[in-house]
């Protein structure tokens, strides 16, 4: 069995696509997956499986679709992964809370960060499937414009990070 993480897009923020993780919860396990755990209200889903992430991503997918009918992006990590994105964190020492890593399911193109507009104090840098940005005011205060295709990936911030990967780790 792997232990993996899913992190859903636009899950109970704002008030669209309200989940309360209970259900995301038995939805994950009505779908097979073992030792299902959530994390804060905004889509964060720990779980073990002996399925592939490409599997595990369609099923989750499939899942949400029929539970929301709508389709909710998500994106899938073993907790390795996650253990790696954190040790890669071009920004150690700036406050994790201001360190956001972008999640998507494919490698990113190498000319996505000509797409960024940015007029502020933002650093980013792509690695693999994810991009670092630091937010030196905070993400809240960021004028920082994400290219379209951000819409198919998801952010988290290292302290959200950290914490999935040390549940994933016990």
């Amino acid at each position: 069995m792997q232990t993996f993480v899913a992190l859903l897009r636009g899950i109970n923020v704002g008030g669209n696509n309200i989940l309360p993780m209970t259900e995301l919860k038995a939805l994950c396990e009505e779908a097979g997956f073992k030792n299902v755990r959530t994390y804060i209200q905004s889509g964060n889903v720990i779980f073990e499986s002996k399925l592939s992430e490409d599997k595990v991503l369609k099923k989750l997918e499939k899942a949400l679709k029929t539970k929301l009918e709508k389709v909710i992006t998500v994106i899938i990590r073993t907790i390795a992964e996650l253990d790696k994105i954190l040790e890669k964190n071009p920004f150690p020492e700036a406050n994790p809370a201001q360190v956001g890593i972008l999640f998507f399911t494919e490698k990113v193109p190498a000319n996505i960060l000509q797409e960024f507009k940015n007029a502020g104090p933002e650093e980013i840098v792509l690695s693999g499937r994810e991009i670092y940005i630091h937010f030196p005011n905070g993400m809240g205060q960021s004028k920082l414009k994400f290219p379209k295709i951000a819409e198919n990936g998801t952010v988290r911030n290292v302290n959200t990070i950290r914490k999935l990967a040390e549940l994933g780790n016990k």
